[in-house]
């Protein structure tokens, strides 16, 4: 699972760069078909390496090729109501994480692993279904008004070329190209990569939960069935979660980025106030605040991302932004087992994803404090008259 989840970030960019060359429909099918490959070659697996090539490499890509492009999509489609949007389409996650959890037990039980693998990577043929119903748009880039440094540097392109019959500059014309594909102009986005670390330390403690809340009620003496139930109970307010903040940010009440931050803030506190818990109504309670603000989290994340870098660069951004924060998705539970190991305690585990998420909620406003002063600059300097920056442009390409 952790290979699944290294080709899924790595391989971010690479779906999005695929999507905006052939169509985010096409890489979909095709991540579609190769998730569904893997699993099924996993299920005839006769050792781990095999497991690793299959399950790991295969599923992993085709993850990637199909959650990159879908989001990006998504984010193409809604404008005024994409918090509720990218909300609605990220529930996905907690039904099935509630519907498949006992599910796929059961198909163990009744089919051995190799038949539940089997049955797995018949059902991931449907994200083939899914690609295919994916509404392209008239063009490989989201409909969008030209910014006014835009508009000057078409103007002057296009008034060099009749100025001189030369053939424009290849190199140009090559980083054009691959910026179309590939922005990587993002990586010097310096608010960009205040969000990557965001991204990546709040990926620091997003896994806790999910691999040591169980272990961690069977310490504290819970039944197991019960401690299986915490799981389904953070599920289910999760999906409760992203509907309602999803619904709250559409409302534009506050600024997204507000809405962010205290949900991330909530977030730690709650992890923060796990070791508290040593009975199974605390752990349901903590299951269920957890899912909740998490749901709440993970419902607007895209969305400011999308404010950060502008609708126009949200597929190069998503690709980027996965590939930085897959560092602390894959750091995150190593270093947990590692606090947890020393201090032989389950708790240490909470502590640190804690820890991570109040430091990520950090750059957050440090973002802000960025946007604040950007707005300020911006009505504090008066736009120039686009012909003279026309004019300078056309000097610049003459010379």
């Amino acid at each position: 699972m952790a290979l699944v989840f290294l080709l899924y970030c790595i391989a971010a960019p690479v779906g999005s760069a695929l999507s905006a060359y052939f169509s985010p429909r096409r890489v979909v099918i095709v991540g579609g078909l190769l998730s569904s490959v893997g699993m099924v070659a996993g299920s005839h697996a006769q050792d781990l390496l095999q497991l690793y090539i299959t399950v790991g490499f295969l599923t992993g890509f085709g993850y990637a090729l199909t959650w990159t492009p879908t989001v990006t999509m998504l984010g193409w489609y809604f404008e005024k109501r994409r918090p509720v949007a990218n909300a609605l389409a990220s529930a996905g996650e907690c039904i099935l994480t509630f519907i498949l959890t006992p599910s796929f037990q059961f198909l163990v039980d009744q089919y051995s692993w190799r038949g539940a693998m089997l049955i797995l990577g018949a059902l991931q043929l449907n994200l083939c279904l899914c690609g295919a119903l994916l509404r392209p748009l008239d063009s490989h880039v989201p409909p969008k008004e030209l910014t006014a440094e835009e508009k000057v540097l078409s103007q002057a392109h296009t008034s060099s070329k009749e100025f001189t019959n030369d053939k424009p500059d290849s190199k140009r014309h090559l980083k054009t190209k691959i910026i179309r594909y590939v922005d990587y102009t993002l990586i010097a986005n310096v608010r960009f990569m205040v969000y990557s670390m965001f991204g990546v330390f709040a990926a620091l403690g997003f896994f806790a939960p999910s691999l040591f809340l169980v272990p961690y009620a069977r310490s504290k003496g819970v039944e197991e069935y019960q401690a299986a139930a915490l799981m389904s109970i953070s599920a289910a307010l999760d999906l409760l979660g992203r509907l309602l903040f999803g619904w709250v940010a559409n409302l534009r009440l506050v600024e997204t980025i507000h809405q962010l931050l205290v949900t991330v803030l909530m977030l730690g506190v709650v992890l923060l106030l796990c070791p508290l818990a040593a009975t199974f109504t605390h752990l349901a309670l903590f299951s269920a605040g957890y899912g909740l603000v998490f749901g709440a989290t993970v419902a607007i994340h895209i969305t400011v991302l999308a404010e950060v870098v502008g609708v126009e660069k949200l597929g190069s951004a998503l690709g980027f932004f996965m590939l930085i924060r897959s560092s602390g998705g894959l750091l995150g539970p190593p270093l947990a087992g590692i606090f947890i190991d020393e201090m032989n305690d389950y708790s240490a585990g909470f502590l640190m994803a804690g820890v991570a998420l109040i430091v990520s909620a950090l750059f957050l406003l440090l973002l802000h404090q960025m946007n604040k002063k950007g707005k300020h600059k911006e009505s504090d300097i008066p736009l120039e008259n686009e012909t003279e920056n026309v004019e300078k442009c056309n000097s610049e390409f003459k010379k």
